[in-house]
């Protein structure tokens, strides 16, 4: 069995990594392509908490990570929840019904980690309150959460700046205006080196680059942030933009600012962009070439509804990319490289087995 290096004493659940090894593994302390699984072990976009009704409790989804080999887990909530007295539980089936940004989540999630013990996952809490559109008070916001919860939070998102997909549930989307008041909130961020994952939209089927100007806003106005583009920016609303034109509007974006990162969960990308032969062909040697800035994750939202099957269907699902990824990309991204160099860890993926 390999042992990969123990995590910071600065986290919330401290463990020592292991990985069942296979004969290559065992024999040369590498990771063999050939024999082990090629689903990521880390997982950076779970919604521990549902839009609206009951979820799965923290120790079954720590069984779920153990069972299908993930190890690192943001825990989100969901920054725009439902009523409490809503009958639903997805947004999509309740239009009309407001979503509304809240705190709740983020408490709720910090209680049941300090509470809840699991063996073998090293979990990062992020702040998912922020209401990107009224950007006052969110400081203060971070301070009441440092003095009830200090030292537990390491991440801020999943947080929306234009998500299409909520606007009939009267979601205020952030103008070029808000934006700019995001200063003493992402100056708070950046002192404390805090990754901030932002959904927002690229644009639509009709108009694949609508929205493009609000992020570019963005890493105009914060360069010095580590910025996570969740989903690189896709949604269903927009599944038809030409692969070329993805790409060149991500390569631009990621050579001109050196702190932005891609977050490929959801399996809206393999469905839409990875799955096809041709495509794929396309967004490989871009991942390959960013490796090192791209960020796996399912995008599981722990509705009580769904079961391990699911999760382990999404994780499969968002994971499938890393089949075709270079031995460098698939290491950063597959197991876990990336993201260790963006919370700063010390640990270290082992090295690819030479075929």
């Amino acid at each position: 069995m390999t042992i990969w290096r123990a995590l910071s004493a600065a986290t919330v659940a401290i463990v020592t990594l292991c990985i069942p090894a296979g004969p290559a593994l065992a024999r040369a302390g590498c990771f063999d392509r050939r024999t082990e699984p090629y689903t990521s072990v880390v997982d950076s976009h779970v919604h521990l908490r549902p839009f609206g009704g009951q979820g799965i409790p923290l120790t079954e989804m720590g069984d779920y990570w153990r069972r299908s080999g993930v190890r690192y887990v943001n825990l989100y909530g969901i920054g725009q929840i439902l009523p409490t007295d809503s009958p639903c539980t997805y947004y999509l089936d309740c239009p009309g019904t407001p979503v509304l940004p809240s705190m709740k989540n983020d408490m709720d999630n910090v209680h049941d980690v300090m509470a809840t013990k699991v063996d073998g996952v090293r979990m990062t809490l992020s702040m998912t309150f922020p209401d990107l559109a009224h950007p006052a008070g969110v400081v203060d916001r971070i301070h009441e959460l440092d003095s009830a919860y200090p030292g537990q939070f390491s991440w801020m998102g999943e947080v929306n700046l234009i998500k299409q997909a909520i606007l009939p549930n009267q979601a205020e989307p952030a103008t070029l205006d808000d934006i700019a008041g995001w200063w003493p909130f992402m100056d708070e961020l950046r002192r404390r080196d805090i990754p901030i994952t932002i959904h927002s939209d690229l644009g639509n089927d009709a108009e694949p680059l609508k929205f493009l100007n609000l992020m570019e806003t963005v890493l105009a106005l914060y360069p010095n942030n580590k910025i996570v583009w969740a989903h690189m920016g896709l949604s269903e609303q927009l599944t038809t933009i030409p692969p070329r034109l993805h790409i060149d509007t991500l390569r631009r974006l990621m050579d001109q600012y050196p702190n932005l990162y891609l977050d490929i969960a959801w399996r809206v990308l393999e469905d839409n962009c990875f799955c096809n032969e041709s495509s794929r062909a396309e967004y490989v040697p871009f991942l390959n070439d960013y490796s090192s800035r791209i960020i796996p994750g399912t995008d599981f939202v722990a509705s009580r509804k769904k079961t391990f099957a699911v999760y382990q269907e999404e994780l499969d699902a968002t994971s499938h990319i890393n089949k075709f990824l270079s031995d460098k990309a698939f290491r950063d991204v597959a197991l876990g490289q990336s993201y260790f160099g963006l919370l700063g860890l010390p640990d270290q993926a082992p090295p690819i087995c030479a075929a």
